[in-house]
């Protein structure tokens, strides 16, 4: 499928552009639409066949869609209500895939509108560069065309790191694009790699009634978390019977028709029905012939940037997984506007400050400092926490686990930090992160106190927790 017949606009004869976006996911798409705003004459290229970058397809929006139907799985067995009406059959994974596979077509035909209604051209097929000026674009049909533009986006995104080691392309060792195409239900997985996708997808499997070892090379799990945050994140993956094991470095994997072993330099020996390896992602740049245009990239595949996501080449810019940290779909979108701003006269605003939200279950959202920073800066904090279980709202949803914490000045109560593990985390932090916005006086504990929010909701924890610091500081 052609870009110029997707969004119904004439083929350009030269195919000259005033800005060309290579990729289609969050931050490419944000930077086109944003130039497309301003009367730029811009074009993507895209090397799917359809548009939304991994993120649609292989990233954010399946493996967040699987976790919703797990997420409901466990809410059905765990409901005496739905036990007495009884259904025992269990579920398998290629099964589960399928129902959550549902969104996909959705946010593809919600995207492609996008483009059309902002006429952004969308040229399908692989680029590369000619210079630092042009593109070689190469069709699926085995045709080449070559794309000009004075100013060249690349929003390649990144992909799972493959070490030469490993054979992934045994039917029983998957990474975290391939996993999405399981066919099988293995009652026993390895995931290797405890970053943001490997526990995300460790307490998926667990919810599935499947059997986990995590391996973490590092001593904690997600150690830029609040040490609270990541105690808890532990703690309950071992309640739902992950097997988390610390310290531990990969050496060699074996695998058969039947099983897979993990050799780890520890001289462990681990067998199971099959591994996911989550250890590290790399920059999509390999296809792109950098270096006619002038660049390099790094050992990982990603592009060095400036505070306005330019690379060393003067025209040529840069955004979203392809730059590395902090890899967001979220951070994504503000880097494409930004860049946009940037390029074209607008001050370029280097996004920072972004809430995490990781999605195991239980969620994780936070942003701000943690104690360990604000403890080694030496700024005097408290802590104001608050159980959901204490909570009207979750009691109703037998949501119980989790909670939140605010970290706020002790003398000029301006909120430092908000952290939160448990049920709806990742909406829930939005509220802590726009009072944290306000300038001077507006951003002080009191207004969770001065403010009424509706009940019962997940977001009385945020008075709860201001009560609960408040007190300890009035005690003083």
């Amino acid at each position: 499928m052609r870009g110029n017949k997707l969004t119904g606009r004439k083929k350009s004869a030269d195919h000259s552009y005033d800005l060309l976006v290579i990729g289609s996911g969050p931050s490419g798409e944000s930077a086109a639409i944003s130039a497309s705003k301003i009367g730029k004459r811009v074009a993507v290229i895209e090397n799917r066949a359809l548009v939304g970058g991994s993120c649609a397809h292989k990233g954010t929006i399946p493996s967040k869609s699987l976790r919703h139907v797990v997420k409901q799985i466990i809410q059905f067995k765990s409901n005496s209500l739905f036990r007495e009406i009884g259904d025992s059959r269990r579920l398998t994974f290629p099964r589960v895939l399928q129902s959550a596979a549902k969104v996909i077509p959705k946010q593809v035909e919600m995207h492609t509108n996008f483009y059309v209604r902002n006429r952004v051209n969308v040229h399908i097929g692989q680029a590369s560069f000619i210079d630092a000026n042009t593109v070689s674009l190469s069709l699926v049909d085995g045709g080449v065309e070559s794309i000009h533009a004075e100013k060249i986006v690349i929003a390649t995104g990144s992909s799972p790191y493959r070490p030469a080691d490993v054979d992934f392309n045994h039917p029983r060792i998957y990474d975290s694009d391939t996993i999405l195409e399981m066919e099988h239900t293995p009652r026993h997985i390895i995931v290797y790699g405890a970053g943001v996708i490997g526990c995300e997808y460790a307490s998926i499997f667990s919810g599935l009634g499947m059997r986990v070892d995590l391996i973490n090379n590092r001593d904690r799990l997600l150690s830029f978390l609040d040490d609270e945050i990541s105690d808890a994140l532990s703690y309950h993956l071992r309640d739902s019977g992950v097997t988390v094991r610390h310290g531990e470095e990969f050496e060699a994997i074996e695998a058969s028709d039947c099983s897979v072993t993990l050799f780890l330099k520890s001289g462990k020996r681990l067998k199971a029905d099959a591994i996911l390896w989550c250890n590290g992602r790399s920059g999509n740049t390999e296809n792109l012939n950098l270096s006619a245009a002038g660049l390099q990239a790094d050992h990982r595949g990603n592009l060095k940037v400036d505070d306005c996501y330019r690379t060393q080449v003067e025209n040529i810019y840069a955004v979203g997984d392809v730059i590395g940290w902090p890899s967001l779909a979220s951070a994504s979108y503000g880097q494409g506007r930004a860049v946009t701003g940037g390029i074209f006269g607008d001050q370029c605003q280097l996004v920072h400050d972004v809430p995490t939200g990781i999605y195991t279950l239980p969620e994780i959202s936070s942003v701000g400092k943690t104690e360990t920073e604000l403890t080694q800066a030496k700024v005097p904090y408290e802590v104001g926490r608050a159980l959901f279980k204490n909570t009207a709202r979750g009691q109703i949803s037998s949501e119980d686990v989790g909670m939140l914490k605010i970290l706020f000045h002790v003398d000029t109560l301006e909120i430092l930090g908000v952290h939160c593990f448990g049920a709806e985390a990742a909406e829930i932090v939005h509220i802590g992160q726009a009072i944290m916005k306000q300038s001077g006086e507006g951003n002080n504990i009191h207004y969770f106190l001065n403010n009424i929010f509706n009940y019962p909701t997940m977001a009385e924890a945020y008075r709860i927790a201001a009560l609960d610091g408040v007190n300890r500081i009035s005690r003083r």
